[in-house]
C-alpha cells in the first residue's frame, strides 16, 4: 500500500464547491458512496486491477438499477440524474465513473430498442439480480466472428476496449458474421463457457476500467439471446450520444475533484515563492489568479453539460416520436459540451501542479491520476472531428450524419 506523506491529509469537500443537491436521494447516496471510494482512490489507481469492493457497493445501493423503469423493478430515473452520478465519482475516482456510466449503455439500448419480449425480460432480470454490466462490442475492431449453427451462433476470436468486463455479470456483445461480416448483438452471462476475460488493460489512466481484452473460444450464443435489429429511427440512433455523455461528465468531474484536491494542497500545505513577498502562498495575486482563471473555466464547462444533460433528458423523454431534427440538435448540445469539457479538464488537472508547487508532484499524493484520466479518455473521442461537426452544423443548419461517435 502507498504511504502518503506524513502530515497532508485531503480535506472534506467545501460544500460550497460543485456539491449537487443533497435532496435528491439518489445523489446523496452517491455523494455517501463517493466519500467511500475517495479513502483508496489513490492506492487502487496506481495497483489498477478489479474494483470488487466498489461494484459491490453499487450494486448493494441500487443505483445500478436507476434507468430500469419502476414496472420492471428499476428506480425509473432520468438519464441525468446518471450523468451528475458519474460527475461525482469522477471527482475521486474517474475508473468507477466510467464503469458507472458504461453500465448503463446495455440498459438504454434495451430501452430504446423495439420493447419486445426478450429486452423486458433482460430489464426485469437485470432489476431483480442488481446485475453490472460490461461490454465487448468494439465498433473499429474486426476480430470477433460468428458462424451460424443450429439454434444460434458460435464465436471465436476477441474484443478490445471491453471496459467493465472485468467486473460485469451481464456482456453486451457483438461480432461480425463470418460469411457476410453482418454485425449482430446480443446480452450474455460473463462466465458463459469459453469467455476468457483478459483484464490485460495497461493504460496511463483509467487504471481499474478493465478496457483490456475478452476472448471468445467456441462461445454459443442461443438465438433467443440475440438482439432483434434495430430501427433506425432518431430515438435508436441516441447511443453516440449517451456515451460522448458520460465521457463529458467524466471530465467534468475530474476537472472539478482535481482542482478541489489542488485548492485543499494550496491552503494547507503549499509554500511561497521565495520571491513573492507573501508568507502565505493563496496570498500571492499570481496564484489567485491562477486560480480564478481555473475556477471560471470549470465553472463554464459545468454549465455547458448541464445544458448537454437536459438536451438528451428531453430527446429520451421523446421517445419514438423523436424527430432527426431533435436528434441532431440533441447531437451538438453534447458535442459542444464534450469538446469544452475535455479541453478544460486537461487544462485544469495540468495547471494545478503549477499552483500547488513542486512538492505536489510526487506519486504518494496520486494527483497526477485526474490529468491521466482525462488524458486516455480524450485520446479515444478527438476532438477536433467534433468540433468540426458543430462548426460545420453552424456554418450550414446541416446536422452532423449519424454515426458511432455523432
Amino acid at each position: 500500500m502507498t504511504v502518503k506523506p506524513s502530515g497532508f491529509e485531503p480535506a472534506p469537500f467545501p460544500p460550497a464547491l460543485f456539491e449537487p443537491d443533497q435532496t435528491d436521494p439518489y445523489l446523496a447516496k452517491a455523494i455517501e458512496l463517493r466519500n467511500i471510494f475517495a479513502v483508496d482512490a489513490v492506492e487502487r489507481d496506481q495497483q489498477g486491477g478489479r474494483p470488487i469492493e466498489q461494484v459491490r457497493l453499487l450494486k448493494e445501493s441500487g443505483l445500478v438499477n436507476l434507468l430500469i423503469p419502476r414496472e420492471l423493478g428499476g428506480e425509473g430515473q432520468p438519464y441525468s440524474t446518471a450523468l451528475r452520478i458519474v460527475r461525482e465519482f469522477a471527482k475521486v475516482d474517474g475508473s468507477i465513473a466510467h464503469l458507472f456510466g458504461y453500465h448503463f449503455s446495455p440498459i438504454q439500448n434495451a430501452l430504446t430498442s423495439a420493447r419486445d419480449e426478450r429486452s423486458t425480460a433482460i430489464l426485469r432480470q437485470s432489476a431483480e439480480g442488481r446485475w453490472f454490466w460490461g461490454n465487448t462490442t468494439n465498433s473499429f475492431s474486426k476480430s470477433l466472428f460468428g458462424k451460424k449453427i443450429e439454434g444460434g451462433v458460435l464465436l471465436n476470436g476477441y474484443r478490445p476496449f471491453a471496459s467493465g468486463s472485468h467486473v460485469a455479470d451481464y456482456l453486451m456483445v457483438a461480432w461480425e458474421d463470418e460469411q457476410t461480416n453482418a454485425r449482430s448483438f446480443a446480452y450474455i452471462p460473463a462466465n458463459r463457457t469459453g469467455i476468457t476475460i483478459a483484464d490485460d488493460w495497461d493504460g496511463i489512466g483509467q487504471r481499474q476500467t478493465g478496457s483490456g481484452r475478452v476472448f471468445y473460444k467456441d462461445v454459443t450464443v442461443e438465438d433467443g439471446e440475440i438482439l432483434s435489429e434495430r430501427p433506425r429511427d432518431p430515438s435508436a440512433l441516441l447511443i453516440p450520444q449517451q456515451q460522448q455523455s458520460v465521457l463529458l461528465n467524466v471530465f467534468i468531474g475530474s476537472a472539478q475533484g482535481a482542482l478541489i484536491a489542488a485548492r485543499d494542497y494550496t491552503v494547507t500545505k503549499s509554500r511561497p515563492w521565495i520571491y513573492s513577498g507573501v508568507e502565505r502562498h493563496s496570498d500571492d495575486p499570481w496564484i489567485k489568479r491562477q486560480y480564478g482563471e481555473l475556477w471560471t473555466k470549470v465553472q463554464a464547462a459545468t454549465a455547458l453539460a448541464d445544458r448537454a444533460a437536459v438536451a438528451i433528458d428531453a430527446a429520451y423523454a421523446k421517445g419514438s416520436g423523436l424527430t432527426a431534427e431533435e436528434r441532431g440538435a440533441t447531437a451538438i448540445a453534447v458535442a459542444s459540451a464534450n469538446v469544452l469539457a475535455g479541453k478544460v479538464a486537461l487544462d485544469v488537472t495540468s495547471e494545478i501542479f503549477e499552483v500547488m508547487g513542486a512538492r505536489s508532484a510526487v506519486r504518494p499524493y496520486g494527483l497526477d491520476r485526474f490529468w491521466r484520466n482525462v488524458r486516455i479518455h480524450t485520446l479515444h473521442n478527438p476532438a477536433e472531428y467534433k468540433t468540426r461537426n458543430v462548426g460545420s452544423w453552424f456554418l450550414t443548419d446541416d446536422y452532423p450524419e449519424p454515426g458511432v461517435f455523432q
